[in-house]
This record gives C-alpha cells, structure tokens and sequence, in this order.
C-alpha cells in the first residue's frame, strides 16, 4: 500500500502510539499493591486505546465491559507480565483481546482466500481521492468495521493504534509474518470494499 492511500486509513479518533519513558512494569508492581496513584496512571494512559480497539471490535455496548474486566486481571497477581516477553502495552492489549473474544464468540473467524480484484483496490483509492475529509473518514470507519473480525483486528491494532508488528503479534498470539500478510490483505480489501463509492463519489463533484 503506497503512503498515500495509507493517510485515507486515518481516522479521526486514531491513537497516537503510546511511548515514554514511564516503567510500567514498576507502575504494575506498585498497583498490585495498592498504590492507587500506580493504578490510576497505567489506567488514564490504556483505558481510551483499550476502549476504542474494544468498541471497534465488539461494539461501543460491549467495549466498557472489556476494559473493566481487562484492568481486573491487570490487578491480579496471577496474571504475571514477562519484560522479556514483549511491552507492557502489548500484554494489555492481549488481556483485552481475550475479553474481545468472550464477547464475540464464534462471530470471530478466520481469514478466508477469496479472490480480490486489485482494480478494485486501486478504485478505491481512487474514489477517496474525490472525498472530503468527512466524508473519508466515515467510508473508511464503516469499511472497517464491515471487515472479518481476523482482518478489522489488524488494521485496528497496527493502522489506528499504531502497534508495531512485533506488538501486534504478541496480542494475536501469531507470528509476525501473519500479521503483516492479514495486514496487506486487510488494506487491500478496505480499498476494494470502498471501490463501491466510485458512483456516489462522481456526485460530490457535480
């Protein structure tokens, strides 16, 4: 995908990437034991990328429950989080995400190898070239969220909330190459679902 149709995949309420030099592997161990200022801090800085990868994926009903029963297990000592083994934003996310699939249940499905037509693709582009910035932002937010729940999870965890791969395949649980093929694929049928525009787009400038 050229940065150019990368810019039309960004949304208004996309994340910036959470970064700093804040340990919160320190922040963890101090909310666990009560600190209630540890506690509010690791949650003022997940709670909104928590919420909106949760409303993205299950739906605004379902997305404060996640993120409730996310921090729950936070809290718990049981649920150890390994530095070695990857961020500490990674780790949440991954918790999230295990609270994502309780919700949907079978609704989450694998990616499929239907035959994508790259003209289409590039029609899509093409169509939100003639768009305004409101109008892009709603035919890309309605585009993703018709997305397989496998595909729309990427675009949302690497294109909205700006994980990098390696994070990205520690919350799925795949490996990195997964993430970047579901990524491609998932980028390419955001362009093709979009393609569809090409009509009401020719509209806008009459």
């Amino acid at each position: 995908m050229t940065a150019t149709t990368a810019h039309f995949l960004e949304l208004p309420a996309a994340a910036v990437a959470i970064t700093g030099d804040v340990d919160e592997a320190a922040l963890l161990k101090r909310a666990r034991q009560g600190d209630e200022a540890a506690f509010g801090a690791l949650y003022a800085r997940y709670q909104r990328p928590l919420y909106r990868y949760a409303a993205r994926m299950c739906g605004d009903c379902a997305a404060d429950d996640v993120v409730q029963e996310t921090f729950i297990v936070v809290l718990r000592a049981a649920s150890r989080f390994d530095e070695a083994r990857g961020t500490f934003g990674a780790y949440v996310f991954g918790i999230a995400r295990h609270m994502m699939l309780k919700q949907l249940g079978s609704r989450y499905e694998e990616p499929f190898d239907d035959d994508l037509d790259m003209a289409d693709a590039q029609a899509g582009a093409d169509v939100l070239e003639a768009l305004s910035h409101r109008e892009r932002a709603e035919a890309v937010r309605s585009a993703v969220q018709s997305l397989p729940p496998a595909y729309r999870e990427v675009v949302v965890l690497c294109d909205l909330e700006e994980l990098d791969y390696a994070s990205a395949a520690q919350v799925i649980g795949c490996p990195i190459g997964t993430v970047r093929s579901r990524l491609h694929r998932a980028r390419a049928l955001l362009m093709s679902k979009l393609a569809s525009l090409r009509a009401p787009a020719r509209s806008y400038g009459s």
